[in-house]
């Protein structure tokens, strides 16, 4: 169950003309950042994306298509950006494994000295 996935840390409208359609105050400047799951843990990675949509028009902007007036508001909204700090959240069956893992192993070395016998 291996899983990642992005989720929204900021939306913001920009106020440029659209490549596509050439609309004013009609694109929507996405920041996400990476969120991977697997069986045992999630954890938030340091990895964010970018993404500008057209609400008029409904297209993708892609960085290719990006103007210099684009390129510097990216750039404002980038350095006001507050990321989650990267980080790992061990799930319930990764606790237990861990729980059962010492009790056997205080099981072994108490049998192993001789304080336990059979």
């Amino acid at each position: 169950m291996n899983s990642s996935r992005f989720f929204t840390l900021k939306e913001a409208r920009i106020g440029n003309n659209c490549p596509e359609c050439y609309s004013n105050d009609s694109l929507e400047l996405i920041f996400k950042q990476k969120l991977k799951e697997t069986t045992f843990s999630k954890a938030i990675t340091e990895e964010t994306v970018c993404e500008i949509r057209c609400l008029n028009c409904e297209e993708q902007i892609f960085p290719i298509q990006w103007t210099n007036d684009i390129e510097r508001v990216v750039d404002y909204h980038k350095r006001g950006l507050n990321k989650k700090p990267k980080s790992i959240k061990l799930k319930p069956m990764t606790w237990a494994l861990i729980a059962f893992s010492l009790v056997l192993l205080i099981v072994v070395i108490l049998f192993a000295t001789g304080v336990i016998s059979v």
